[in-house]
């Protein structure tokens, strides 16, 4: 099944119907991913074509709708791994906003992004490293080895501070009927790691708790040198809720159409679920023809 996310229109649209519309009727999509993007004031539009049955929702992004004091598109701007208890109970009351707007939608899944190690930033050096010719160059290793070092050493209290967040989400969002997926990430700083994240599952151990796969996000983090993106799918992927679609150039050009960039997409999608969501994410830049022709490729390659 496809779906598509608000992020490549919302922040163009200052009603939700209109933004819905131009998904529906530019790109043929019926079924909807409300991104991390959508503001207070799109909501009456959204609300409006729900009730109307026009258009059904896949998942809703955390966070959803935007906390009122975030002015533009943040779905890190609270964080479950925040030292200040107050930013965690933040994250957490905005959260339970998004479960309850995914009920109120009837939309089966809350997408999250659970915060970070805070440490100096590895991954954007990396990438510029890779860029200017300097890939698996001797200052490359050193920089990649330091901060495994680093991040394995303080990383349990952040992923502590996690577990404890969202053992109160899951028992809300079940109290809704709703499932929480875990997105990969892109940032080697960022949580989950695919180290931890099987014993994350496994501890929480909620049939709640999946995992959101990133096809572009992953492919980074191969290009990198982090993982193996088959490797990596084949493990996961009997937990996997649903995935974003998009393709990635190398390095680190993601949000992508698929079949546009270096993503195998032909070896890496059969490794999912059959029930698999899968949920077109494309940059904002992209144009509707652009996108059309990735879909109809799509279903050239994997029929519905």
């Amino acid at each position: 099944m496809i779906a598509f996310s608000t992020c490549w229109n919302s922040g163009r649209h200052t009603a939700g119907d209109v933004m819905l519309h131009e998904i529906k009727d530019k790109l043929g999509f019926d079924l909807i991913e409300l991104g991390h993007g959508i503001r207070m004031s799109l909501m009456p539009g959204i609300q409006k074509m729900s009730d109307a049955g026009e258009i059904r929702f896949s998942s809703l992004h955390n966070f959803c709708p935007l906390p009122v004091e975030v002015m533009v598109a943040s779905p890190d701007c609270y964080k479950f791994s925040a030292v200040s208890p107050e930013e965690r109970e933040r994250a957490i009351k905005q959260t339970f906003q998004t479960i309850d707007f995914a009920d109120r939608l009837n939309a089966p899944f809350v997408v999250l992004h659970l915060g970070q190690v805070n440490m100096r930033p590895i991954t954007d050096p990396l990438i510029g490293l890779a860029k200017a010719g300097g890939y698996l160059s001797r200052k490359y290793v050193k920089l990649k080895v330091k901060a495994v070092q680093k991040r394995e050493r303080i990383a349990p209290d952040y992923l502590q501070r996690v577990k404890d967040c969202l053992r109160h989400i899951v028992d809300y969002a079940a109290s809704k009927n709703i499932k929480l997926a875990l997105e990969g990430r892109r940032g080697y700083e960022e949580i989950p790691t695919e180290r931890e994240l099987p014993s994350l599952l496994e501890e929480m151990n909620s049939s709640r708790l999946g995992y959101w796969h990133d096809f572009g996000q992953s492919q980074i983090k191969e290009n990198l040198g982090f993982l193996d993106h088959a490797e990596w799918l084949g493990t996961i992927a009997p937990h996997a809720f649903g995935c974003h679609v998009q393709d990635c150039i190398w390095p680190a050009q993601d949000h992508q159409p698929p079949f546009t960039g270096d993503v195998d997409l032909e070896k890496l999608v059969p490794l999912l679920p059959a029930n698999c969501l899968f949920v077109w994410e494309m940059h904002p830049h992209k144009t509707a023809d652009q996108i059309r022709r990735s879909v109809q490729v799509w279903k050239e390659h994997f029929s519905e």
